[in-house]
């Protein structure tokens, strides 16, 4: 690529260490535990990679990302056994005392699970969890299916959970009904399209939040319209779009009650030859950023 030094990439702006900053971000390459066979575990570098197609400006909101700081943990090793979750709850534990926002890089969604323990510490009793997802993940088990429940179990109030994009025909009204009884807060893709994206992350905001501890927001991916993230292998059509989903972002970014964010149900294999699914994710993080420099 030609470089030009007054426009300078995002991948730049990212700092390989494991120091103090605004903004930390770490890899979660699970993929073994998938319901569907995934090769997620290549995703977190090719995120990384993919911050070199943009720059570091947010124009609508004026704001410069390279006014705060970000740098990148790594990838945790082998994550998917659970001596593998303890490593990542450990290494998420380590972002989030080190910085304002932490950011995980699935990874199948599993990964939700130990990285939102970690940023709490392993004491969930005052956590909130937001999930941007077309799937409830109440599943039993141990899988990219079952992180929500798994937090349940774990000390996490299911009446503080939020989830945000719950798609038709993407879940059992088993499911459907474990939700309903447990009295986690169900937002379903169709109210996004009677409703502000800033109403309804106010509403999950003060659901989530209650609590006082702070909130992890879990971005399943596949929420999002088949035909924008066709790496995402549970993607249907009619999803919500990646710029709904790019809102978002950078309204959890600039939530100062969100101490983490995850990105996860990407397989960076299966992509549209353009890298669509996975220059979204990249945009996440970037709007996450500006968010955060606006608070």
């Amino acid at each position: 690529m030609t470089e030009d030094a007054l426009w300078p990439r995002a991948s730049s702006w990212l700092i390989p260490d494991d120091s103090k900053a605004d903004i930390g971000v770490f890899g979660v390459p699970a993929h073994k535990t998938s319901i569907s066979k995934t090769s997620a575990h290549k995703t977190p570098v090719a995120i990384r990679k993919a911050l070199q197609r943009y720059s570091t400006y947010n124009w609508t909101r004026r704001v410069d990302i390279r006014s705060i700081t970000a740098t990148d943990f790594g990838d945790v090793r082998s994550p998917d056994s659970p001596e593998g979750e303890a490593r990542t709850s450990a290494l998420a534990n380590e972002v989030a005392a080190k910085t304002k926002l932490a950011i995980a890089l699935g990874g199948d969604n599993s990964v939700t699970f130990a990285a939102a323990r970690g940023t709490f510490g392993g004491d969930l009793s005052g956590a909130g969890l937001i999930t941007l997802d077309a799937h409830h993940d109440l599943r039993d088990g141990i899988s990219n299916g079952s992180p929500v429940r798994r937090l349940i179990e774990a000390g996490l109030n299911p009446r503080r959970i939020v989830q945000i994009g719950i798609a038709d025909f993407s879940n059992s009204p088993e499911y459907a009904q474990r939700a309903q009884d447990l009295g986690i807060h169900v937002i379903p893709r169709s109210e996004l399209r009677k409703r502000s994206i800033e109403d309804i992350w106010a509403e999950a905001i003060s659901i989530a939040g209650a609590g006082g501890a702070g909130i992890h927001v879990d971005f399943d991916v596949d929420v999002c319209d088949r035909a924008e993230v066709p790496a995402c292998p549970a993607a249907a059509p009619g999803g919500i779009s990646a710029d709904e989903l790019r809102q978002f972002a950078y309204l959890a970014g600039w939530s100062s009650l969100v101490k983490s964010l995850d990105i996860t149900e990407i397989d960076a294999t299966k992509d549209a030859p353009d890298d669509r699914t996975i220059r979204l994710a990249a945009l996440l993080i970037l709007e996450a950023a500006a968010g955060l420099a606006t608070r």
